[in-house]
Order: structure tokens, then sequence, then C-alpha cells
């Protein structure tokens, strides 16, 4: 168990953080898990912005890898531009 003051701080930081990431990782993944179920593509065009919008955030803050957020935003427009 931590001892010193800064340790338990960090502790607490770490654990709000993780939920917080947590969240946002598995919001992202249903929206985009909603966003192969669909079979209209104006509908999926009109959803695809808004997935691609969160799968850069987690990249941004460092969640996902550049890459893997690259190949799932690859594979999503495919995906919308072949309905």
């Amino acid at each position: 168990m931590a001892q010193h003051k800064s340790a338990k701080k960090r502790i607490r930081q770490d654990e709000k953080k993780r939920v917080h990431n947590r969240y946002y990782k598995k919001t992202t993944r249903t929206a985009i898990k909603n966003l192969r179920d669909m079979t209209e593509k104006a509908e999926a065009e009109k959803f695809l912005p808004k997935v691609i919008s969160m799968v850069d955030r987690l990249a941004r803050n460092g969640n996902w890898h550049d890459n893997k957020a690259a190949n799932l935003k690859s594979k999503l427009t495919r995906f919308v531009g072949g309905l």
C-alpha cells in the first residue's frame, strides 16, 4: 500500500482516469458496433462522422494507438461506402 501522501493522491487520480477512459472506450466500441449493424446508407453516412470523432478523441488522448484509430476509420469508411 502507498505510504506517501503524493502516492495516495496518485492512486485516487488513476482510479478516476481509469473509470473515465473505460466509459469513453466502451461508448466508442458500442457506437462502432451500431454503425456496423446499420443497413441504410444515408443513416450510416450521417452517423459516421460522430463515430470518427469519437475514435479520433481516443487516439488524441493516447487511449488508443494512432494506427489502430486510422485502421478503424478506414474500415468504417469503406464499410459505409459499400452499403
